[in-house]
């Protein structure tokens, strides 16, 4: 096993350099020869997964659509080997201030709504997609107000969700969506003080992040590479720290089955191509 299996990560937050330098340590400890390269957006990196450049990524959701769309349009395939415990089954939420006289969605017809960075699967695409199930298509019932915070960070920096909770607070905006563990994060810190919001809608569940392999990856390093994933343990005083950076408790095999929500979005936005060109007209990354 004598070939370094590369893995692409996005550099979304400082901490991400200490999160893969610890995991690197321990994979090359466990016998695995391993390096990561850091990219700036999700774009750039799922694009080295078809030049050759890595092996692997870990991949936001949205990567995953496009890695998928782009392997299929080659006769090519991609897999989510893994994913972690937090990635399954998530909810997004659309919320409004505590007095207002909104009770469901459809009493935001006319009003403005709130949502992260254009490209956040969360706090965008899928929260897009349930209202347009509701009936409400931006533009024709509703204003959307997008937080473009990171662009082609795909919501990973949660800047843009924080930037639309404090605008609802302000009357800004009339409601704003987020993903419900950002909701109640934003209760715990004071960013949205207790009592101060309320639920009208949840969308249905979806799955977040997962490890893409790249068309061709060597399959024994892949393997082994999750084998040592499933291997690492909460109670590991080594191992924890790093797991619990990257928020997780355990890590699990991967599955696509969530994804469908995503799909559904990315089709009905515009927002890649059924072969993974991007289309969305105003994406920056």
């Amino acid at each position: 096993m004598s070939q370094t299996l590369v893995m692409g990560a996005v550099a979304y937050a400082p901490k991400v350099v200490t999160i893969w330098e610890g995991f690197k340590a321990f994979f090359v400890r466990n016998g695995l020869p391993f390096d990561f390269v850091l990219y700036s957006n999700y774009e750039r990196q799922v694009e080295a997964q078809f030049d050759g450049s890595i092996h692997l990524a870990w991949n936001s959701p949205l990567a995953w659509v496009r890695a998928d769309r782009l392997a299929r349009a080659r006769g090519q395939q991609v897999q989510a080997v893994a994913m972690r415990d937090t990635d399954c089954d998530l909810t997004s939420v659309l919320v409004v201030r505590a007095d207002s006289a909104v009770q469901q969605p459809a009493g935001l017809r006319g009003q403005r709504i709130g949502f992260g960075a254009l490209d956040s699967p969360q706090a965008t695409l899928i929260p897009l997609d349930h209202l347009r199930q509701q009936g409400l298509v931006q533009g024709r019932d509703y204003q959307a107000r997008f937080f473009d915070v990171l662009g082609g960070k795909h919501g990973d920096h949660i800047g843009g969700e924080r930037d639309a909770a404090q605008a609802l607070l302000a009357g800004e905006i009339d409601a704003c969506c987020l993903i419900d563990g950002n909701h109640l994060a934003f209760g715990l810190d004071g960013t949205l003080p207790a009592g101060s919001t309320r639920v009208i809608a949840r969308t249905g569940a979806y799955d977040h992040c997962n490890f893409t392999t790249s068309p061709g990856a060597p399959a024994a390093l892949i393997d082994r590479f999750v084998t040592l994933l499933m291997a690492m343990r909460w109670d590991d005083p080594e191992v924890r720290p790093l797991l619990e950076l990257e928020g997780l408790r355990e890590w699990r095999t991967g599955r696509t089955s969530g994804y469908a929500l995503l799909e559904r979005a990315v089709d009905d936005e515009g927002f890649y191509a059924a072969d993974g060109r991007i289309t969305a007209a105003d994406y920056r990354y």
